[in-house]
């Protein structure tokens, strides 16, 4: 079959597989988008007299059908193909006739895969953002369970002060809060159509590109042509850095349920399921879901720093360097969505050993207690600090639960103020439901139905 930009030669075979990479296979995750997207230019094109109505029926019709056969696996693409743009075209000219030929009219394959990125980007986003407000809640939901269970509080890995298994579960759910609002920012920058810009510079036709945007249920057009096609990679470089962030955060999560998990420390167990075996030691359990979390994040923030230094020297309009963001953004976002759902199942099947945590209080931990203590008998503080700590081996011992209630100003141990954080993601979620919800009717009135874009691919997660 032709490629989209095909003439009057064959591309040397050597170039052909250079060029088209793994192109081919990674679109297979952008054909439902194109689709929609595709869709979407075709009534336009109507609106402004380059397709019948007719031509639009048969178009619309074979659309979906692709759709339908994609979500089976029945619809494949081959390198020959290049991308799904051209397998997508060459199916439509099979079927469709002419029309199948018109449906490119006043459009590049540049702002086609934009417009596909920005719809299935979006489609992903939303599933991202679900998944983080339920792990969210499942750390909510252990903080409040455990809120008066004493942990000992650690700086520079050292005993430090009192602290909670409350405080330290709640500060992984408000981190992970302020993640999110980096992820409701990527959103919104996705959330512009970029269909009309074409190479960068527009067409001599009058198509109408609030109408395809509004058809499409973005939020509004992305203005500037150049801009457009200048944004490529940038866009998916700001939604990685959202995911980024978010599994910065579960790294270090992993970090601290693997260590305080060792037999030494014993605040945690990891059930059974969760923990994998050596091949020579017999007693071995090992946190691998947690160990390969970690490096996962550092694989994300890998695949962010690829795609700035990719775009980093280009000139303006598009360049070919830009399909290499692709690979890296894919990959990079499913692996941010397996790795919330590991530690969501991790936090929800933790067990808290609260004698092993009691046992973790030495008496040097309540050093900081004992000099306030001084102080409220009006000893100035810097020398009460010189009292106590030169003579820790005398320090009184303190009851750590009692301790915990004693402090319970706004966010401490006594008063972790888990409301707010519950309000922060219930608000989230109603503002997640009712955008679903606009787009559920706007592909519906544009379709017929609801696609599911990314839910197949993620099945297996």
């Amino acid at each position: 079959m032709a490629k989209i930009w095909q003439k009057n030669y064959d591309l040397h075979k050597l170039i052909e597989t250079f060029t088209v990479g793994e192109d081919y296979v990674l679109d297979m995750n952008l054909v439902t988008a194109d689709c929609i997207a595709s869709l979407a230019h075709a009534q336009m094109l109507v609106r402004i007299g380059i397709l019948t109505e007719d031509e639009y029926t048969i178009l619309k019709k074979n659309l979906i059908m692709i759709m339908k056969l994609h979500e089976k696996g029945e619809f494949s693409l081959s390198k020959s193909d290049e991308d799904c743009h051209t397998a997508i075209e060459n199916f439509l000219i099979t079927h469709c006739g002419d029309a199948g030929k018109k449906i490119h009219t006043g459009r590049s394959r540049n702002d086609q895969v934009i417009a596909a990125i920005r719809v299935f980007s979006r489609d992903i986003l939303i599933i991202f953002k679900e998944i983080c407000f339920s792990l969210i809640t499942a750390l909510l939901e252990f903080a409040e369970t455990y809120k008066n269970y004493p942990m000992p509080g650690r700086t520079h890995m050292q005993i430090a002060m009192p602290s909670s298994v409350g405080l330290w579960a709640g500060a992984f759910a408000e981190e992970l809060i302020d993640d999110v609002l980096l992820l409701s920012t990527a959103y919104d920058l996705n959330n512009r159509c970029p269909l009309g810009s074409a190479a960068s510079y527009g067409v001599p036709l009058p198509l109408d590109r609030e109408f395809t945007s509004a058809l499409l249920g973005f939020e509004k057009v992305q203005n500037n042509v150049l801009y457009v096609n200048n944004s490529r990679g940038k866009i998916e470089s700001i939604i990685l850095s959202g995911v980024e962030h978010v599994v910065l955060t579960l790294s270090k999560l992993a970090q601290d349920l693997i260590l305080f998990s060792l037999p030494e420390f014993g605040y945690f167990s990891l059930p059974d399921e969760l923990c994998s075996g050596s091949s020579i030691m017999p007693q071995k359990k090992n946190p691998d879901g947690l160990e390969l979390l970690r490096a996962k994040s550092a694989s994300i923030s890998s695949s962010v720093f690829q795609l700035n230094q990719i775009l980093r020297a280009l000139p303006s309009g598009y360049n070919r360097d830009s399909q290499e963001t692709k690979a890296p953004f894919l990959k990079s976002l499913y692996t941010g969505i397996g790795c919330v759902k590991i530690m969501e199942l991790t936090i929800r099947k933790t067990v808290v050993n609260k004698e092993k945590l009691i046992q973790g209080f030495r008496s040097e931990i309540f050093a900081t207690h004992a000099a306030l203590d001084l102080v409220k008998k009006g000893v100035p503080f810097r020398e009460a600090y010189r009292t106590v700590g030169t003579n820790l081996q005398s320090l009184d011992s303190y009851d750590p639960e009692k301790v915990l209630k004693e402090i319970h100003y706004t966010g401490t141990t006594g008063n972790l103020c888990l409301e707010q954080p519950r309000e922060a993601v219930e608000t989230g979620k109603q503002a997640l439901d009712k955008e679903k919800e606009r787009l559920e009717k706007t592909m519906n009135a544009l379709l017929g139905f609801i696609p599911h874009i990314s839910g197949f691919f993620l099945k297996g997660l």
